[in-house]
This record gives C-alpha cells, structure tokens and sequence, in this order.
C-alpha cells in the first residue's frame, strides 16, 4: 500500500465502500476529508484469489463486480468523472434509504480525487426558486408546500429517486451530468466499528453498538441545547475519530474482512449505486446492487415501506415484526398482513417523540384491499408495476401497533405460487413470518428480512 499523499485520494468506490459509508456521511457534512491514499491492487489479489475458494458464484460474482468498479473508477485514462454522494441518515427513515441531509459532488480523475465539494442539503435547497407540489404525505403530515432535494428520495426504488434528485440539482443551478449516483446510510459506522473493535476519542468510547449514537450527541446534541457554542468546535471530533478509524484499517490488513463488510453494505442496501454508462449499471443490476423494486416478477409479491413523517430521529428506537400470510385456497387468492411496531423509547427527547409513519404497502397490480386496522384510510395507486397501498401510521412512545391489512391478490399468483419480499433500504433487520395455504396443505418460513427473499413453495 502506498504511503500518505498530501493530495486529496478519495477514491469514490475504495473510499466509501472500504472505509464506509456512515463514517463519509459525518466527515463530509463537517468538511472533512481524509488524506490518504488507498490503492486497489489488494482487492484485486482478493478478487483471484476468490475464485479458488469454496464460496458460491452469487458471491463470486460480487467480488468481481467490486473489483471491476473499482478499476472502472481508479482507472488512469485522464477522463473526469463526477459522481454524487447521497448522504442519509437512516434513524430518520424515507422510502430510499434515510433523510437526505447532506450530498457530496466527487470528480475522479485518474484514480485521484481532483476536486470536491460538500454541502448541507438545505444549502441546496435554498437556490431552488421552483415551487413544486410535494407528494401528499408532505403536505398531509408535515405541512410541506414546497418539494425539494432533501425530500427527493420519497420512491422505494433508487433510480426513480436518482432521477429526482439530479432533476432538484438543476433547479438549483448545478450541473447534474453525473457519471454516477450513491446512496449510503450513515449506520454503517456500526458496522466499521465491529471491524476496528472500539476507538476513544476524547473520553468518549465509540462501538459497534453505540457509534453512531453517540457521533450523533457529540455533533448535534450538545449544540441543540447551547446555542452560544460555536458549531465549528465540533470539527475536531471527525478529525480525530476519522484519523483514529483510519490507521486501525491500515493496520487491519484484512482483506476479507474488509470485502465481507462491502458486500455486506450492498446487499442489505445500505450503499445502492447507480451509473449513467449502461455497461456499467448492468453489472450492479446483475448483483442486485442497483436498488431497484422489481417489475418483472410473475409471482406475488411484497414490500413494506415506511416514511418518517415526525421529523426526529425516532426510527432507532422503532422495532418492526411482518407477518404475512397467503390464502389460496378460497374463492379469490387473499393475503392478510400484520406489521407489529413497537416503540422502545421510555419518553421523549431532542431525538424522539411519538412515530409517525406514511406507511406504503405494495402488492401484486390488482390487488384488492378489504380491510385495514390501526392504520388511516388508505391511498391507493398503481405504481413501479404494483398496486400501492398508502396508509398514515401511529406508533406512541412505550406502546406498540399492530398495522393490519386484509386484500385480495390477482388470480395469477395462485398457480405455480412465488413469493417476492423486497427490503427497504435502511430499515435493518425484520423479523418476517409467512404461511402460505393451498388446498394440499400449509407451508411455513421464519427468518429474517436481511435483504431481499424469494420463496418458491411446491
């Protein structure tokens, strides 16, 4: 590995891939950025050697995925390519992934980071004079009159929000021909953290339970409640936990590790990317990277979408359960779907308050509701080739609610039965249950919504 540089070397994929994409969501939004130079000839030692190991080629062929975006990226050919950095907060949960708060605008040129900038998303949103009707939620539950780029990623599926957000980024002025569009949620600094084991900066432990939480006090807690600090002390934080994380994976020399927490990060759409070459984006479609709510699937299919609507950081505190159960045994094919949510918070503060959620179901295209309980009167669209089910959703601190919904499904699920359970992108881990029932019998699955699942069921 080369030594330190004085030039800036963020890499966009070594850099926010390798050392993660929550840790790049504070050190961009205080101005910060790391001065070393990371190469990629390691992950291409990894990349060969993969191919001999004993691992599957789904995984197999994320590692080659890896390996050729970075060389696409790092590649010396004295072309300039600019790529926008989402920067979400995902305990404030929207369909894509977290609140968007902060964005970065990288240019590579030769493997070299050659320019930079970083902004707060609102700065942004300042220059928009434009005055655009925000979707209904927004204005329903937030009093929104005006939709802007902070509030651009309101679509479970990524590209539809890429869209938005170059679209936003030319009302404000800029220049939105971008080579590629990344999305990272800011928790994977957890996740960074179980690899480098705890850091102190400060008196302050950072772990891999409480990382994120306690980055969050030290750079916004303690500003909230003295407004005579000067926010620019805050800066010294980042460097040092930054300059911390840094040489703890420069000593790490692990590898596989390190391409295990990628791949991790990509999987369960914590980082979802897409590109303007097609070549390019049809390498991470064919891994699943791209973040896209499928629209060709023939079989039923399922994917339950929240929108923090309260404003506050509450999504930590909520815990999710799916229960989802198929009845192809009637007249008509039906599915009955509880989603438990409970509230672990024991009062409210600068972080949390009661959860006020715009909750959207979506199911087959044709789908039929029949009832709905604990959950408003819905909203019903046809939209990314499925039938959306919107409903405003409660959930008080300390209590739980049980958000159930009873519809029909298409006629054309019930043969050669599939399910598709397509995960949202920075809701963590669900708990998921689903019975399906046939006239030979009643099939079962229990697991875990890390990623997207899909079942067959003979």
């Amino acid at each position: 590995m080369m030594g330190n540089k004085k030039k800036l070397a963020l890499m966009v994929f070594a850099a926010l891939l390798i050392l993660g994409s929550g840790l790049f969501v504070f050190l961009q939004r205080q101005g910060y950025f790391s001065k070393e130079r990371l190469i990629v000839g390691s992950l291409s030692a990894f990349e060969k050697m993969a191919k001999l190991l004993p691992i599957g080629n789904d995984t197999k062929k994320e590692i080659e995925t890896v390996n050729n975006l970075v060389q696409e990226v790092t590649k010396k050919d004295n072309v300039k390519r600019r790529y926008l950095l989402l920067l979400q907060n995902n305990m404030e949960l929207r369909p894509g992934g977290g609140f968007l708060g902060q964005y970065a605008v990288i240019t590579v040129e030769n493997g070299v980071a050659s320019s930079h900038f970083v902004e707060d998303a609102n700065l942004l949103d300042q220059r928009i004079s434009a005055k655009i009707t925000p979707p209904y939620p927004f204005q329903r539950m937030m009093g929104l009159k005006k939709w802007k780029f902070r509030d651009s990623n309101f679509s479970p599926d990524f590209p539809t929000n890429v869209e938005k957000a170059k679209y936003f980024f030319r009302l404000a002025g800029g220049n939105s021909n971008f080579d590629g569009v990344i999305a990272v949620n800011a928790t994977v600094l957890n996740d960074i953290l179980a690899i480098t084991g705890p850091i102190t900066v400060g008196g302050i432990e950072y772990n891999s339970q409480n990382g994120f939480l306690k980055l969050e006090e030290q750079v916004e807690k303690v500003y909230i409640y003295n407004t005579d600090l000067d926010t620019q002390n805050r800066k010294w934080v980042m460097k040092k936990l930054a300059d911390a994380v840094m040489a703890k994976l420069m000593k790490l020399n692990n590898i596989p590790k390190i391409a295990d927490l990628v791949l991790e990060e990509l999987r369960n759409k914590d980082i979802m990317i897409n590109f303007t070459d097609s070549d390019l984006q049809k390498s991470v479609e064919q891994v699943h990277w791209d973040g896209r709510v499928s629209q060709d699937w023939g079989g039923d299919y399922l994917m339950v979408v929240d929108a923090n609507m309260g404003a506050l950081k509450s999504d930590y505190y909520i815990k999710r359960e799916i229960f989802y159960e198929v009845d192809l045994t009637g007249e008509k094919p039906t599915a009955y779907l509880k989603i438990n949510y409970t509230h672990t918070a024991t009062h409210g503060d600068w972080r949390t308050s009661d959860y006020h959620s715009y909750l959207r179901v979506y199911a087959p295209k044709g789908a039929n509701l029949l009832e709905n309980k604990m959950v408003s009167y819905p909203i019903v669209k046809d939209e990314l080739e499925k039938t959306s089910l919107g409903f405003i959703c409660h959930v008080l601190i300390a209590r739980g609610t049980p958000a159930e919904i009873r519809y029909e499904l298409p006629e054309s699920v019930r043969e050669n039965y599939k399910l598709l359970v397509q995960k949202q992108s920075g809701v963590g881990d669900v708990p998921i249950h689903i019975k399906v029932k046939t006239r030979d019998g009643e099939v079962a699955h229990d697991g875990i919504l890390k990623k997207d699942l899909k079942l067959e069921f003979n």
